[in-house]
């Protein structure tokens, strides 16, 4: 028996109305003109964006690979997510602008929707930092090998500076991230698994955003508690390990709101901490204070860097010092968006400017054997203002506030 069904590469079908974006249609009508400006300044008539952070800052859709590829083509004149059938018709309620929904009948029927929408240019902006081997070799095949132009630091540069809009969605998820805190340091109890307290944050910032956020994504939200030894890296997984007294504690609690995490971080005891812990947990504070207190415009990453740097090395723990000192926040998760152009290390030079938003987390990991060893973190999200910043994290730190009765 012959198949005589028609198995199209790509088509359209929009199936229902448009859904509520994160932000008005004026944002997005902002973003698409830097980035059309961005394109005009360097004579670029097709950008292709493959990224999730960069589809979803242009375009509202945040896409879920698993295994197959996205893109968002923008032109002077239109903007067009590229999404699997498997999505069905959310890529389009869910985005701005046109969509085109391409097939699994056939392989390589992406590379064919993006070259219909790219109409044969000779030049073609790419995210460089995102678009693998294979992919960039299917692209010039496809594509009648254009010439290639990395983008991405200036899709980047653009993500940096928050408008009013998204600065409004930063402020909530800080106060969600507060709320998730508190949930978790309830839910602190000697015999009390890692999975169990993290858990009874994650519970409370989704049931929150729920509530205060109805037309959102509600997705990726999460918490990483930490203790004992789990303590020394910042992203180590939660465990089923059981909280026992004196165990020092890590509280990460990450509200995701429509692609925008926030963050709040804390060091705990569970119990009075000995004096060597002590010690190592006020010296982190102090620098997280005097780090606070440099957040303001014209201070450069890296000088921010030396200042606490020179602290650390004063107070003989520079070698205990774990990572950069802070970043930038936006459309970022622990699987896309960073800023790394607002990053507070030594090797960047940007200076802060009103609108930048970043975080202040100094960490010190003091290994194993050693007096007062763990992992011991702080973290607020600051707003870069016209003098100064704005603190809008509410949680309090310290151990005049963080030791939790046995």
């Amino acid at each position: 028996m012959t198949n005589t069904l028609i198995r199209p590469a790509t088509f359209t079908c929009h199936n229902g109305e448009k859904g509520p974006l994160p932000f008005p249609r004026t944002e997005y009508d902002r973003r698409l003109a830097a980035l059309r400006a961005a394109m005009a300044a360097r004579d670029i008539p097709v950008v292709l964006l493959t990224s999730m952070h960069n589809i979803a800052y242009f375009s509202g859709f945040l896409y879920c690979s698993f295994g197959r590829p996205y893109g968002c083509v923008v032109t002077q004149d239109a903007c067009t997510t590229v999404s699997a059938n498997i999505d069905a018709g959310q890529p389009w309620r869910r985005s701005v602008g046109d969509n085109v929904i391409y097939t699994d009948w056939a392989r390589d029927n992406y590379w064919r929707a993006v070259r219909d929408l790219s109409g044969g240019v000779r030049r073609i902006g790419i995210e460089g930092d995102h678009l693998t081997l294979l992919q960039a070799g299917k692209l010039a095949d496809f594509l009648g090998a254009p010439e290639t132009v990395d983008i991405a630091d200036a899709t980047m540069a653009i993500r940096m500076r928050k408008s009013n809009v998204e600065i409004a969605l930063i402020r909530e998820g800080a106060r969600i991230a507060d709320l998730g805190g508190a949930a978790v340091r309830e839910a602190i109890r000697e015999g009390t698994r890692e999975i169990d307290v993290a858990m009874a944050g994650r519970d409370a910032m989704e049931a929150e955003i729920a509530r205060a956020h109805p037309d959102s994504e509600l997705r990726d939200s999460w918490v990483w508690f930490q203790s004992g030894l789990n303590t020394d890296g910042a992203h180590n997984p939660v465990t089923t390990r059981a909280l026992q007294g004196g165990d020092i504690l890590s509280l990460n609690t990450f509200p995701m709101i429509s692609g925008y995490y926030t963050a709040l971080e804390r060091t705990l005891f569970l119990g009075e901490p000995d004096a060597a812990s002590c010690k190592v947990w006020e010296a982190n504070v102090a620098i997280h204070e005097l780090g606070l207190s440099l957040i303001r415009p014209g201070m450069t990453c890296a000088g921010i860097c030396a200042e606490l740097n020179a602290a650390l090395t004063d107070m003989g723990l520079l070698q205990y010092r774990s990572f950069g000192y802070g970043h930038s926040f936006g459309v970022l998760s622990h699987y896309y968006g960073r800023e790394a152009g607002l990053e507070l290390r030594e090797d960047i030079d940007t200076a802060l400017e009103p609108g930048m938003v970043v975080s202040m987390e100094p960490m010190l990991w003091v290994p194993e054997g050693t007096p007062g060893a763990g992992g011991y973190r702080e973290h607020d999200i600051l707003i870069v203002t016209e003098d100064g910043a704005e603190n809008i994290t509410g949680f309090p730190y310290g151990p005049s506030h963080n030791i939790v009765a046995v």
